[in-house]
């Protein structure tokens, strides 16, 4: 059963323009509207026009890094609550722990497949799967 995530914003910042292309390309398969940012900088712009549900963020980025840029999203009041999911092609120990520390909900090590994208979006947005019928919870 093809899960519906119409209507879901999703941001995905990545430097990586074929991380943004797959995960795009994913997302607009099962109805997202997909909003992409090549960096923190030009990311926090995008969120306040956007509001997204949830944003998936890489930790290795020029500029502004995928911690800085998550902490900023977390100190900002309005989008405190927005679920921020950590990219990375490292799956260390300590790279988990500081995006806890941040205030990262989920950590996705790359490359990532369609099932651990939607997996996150489903755990971390809360109307994703109710409209889908799924039956309990």
């Amino acid at each position: 059963m093809e899960e519906n995530f119409e209507s879901l914003k999703v941001m995905v910042i990545d430097d990586s323009k074929t991380i943004r292309r797959t995960a795009e390309t994913l997302l607009k398969k099962v109805g997202c509207t997909v909003i992409t940012a090549v960096d923190g900088f030009d990311a926090l712009a995008k969120i306040a026009d956007n509001h997204p549900d949830i944003i998936f963020v890489d930790i290795m980025m020029p500029r502004l890094d995928g911690y800085q840029t998550c902490a900023l999203i977390k100190n900002n009041s309005a989008f405190r609550s927005t679920p921020v999911i950590m990219l990375s092609s490292k799956d260390g120990l300590f790279d988990k722990a500081k995006g806890r520390i941040v205030g990262s909900d989920q950590y996705l090590t790359k490359p990532f497949s369609k099932e651990e994208l939607l997996g996150a979006i489903r755990a971390h947005v809360p109307q994703t799967g109710s409209m889908a019928g799924a039956a309990g919870a």
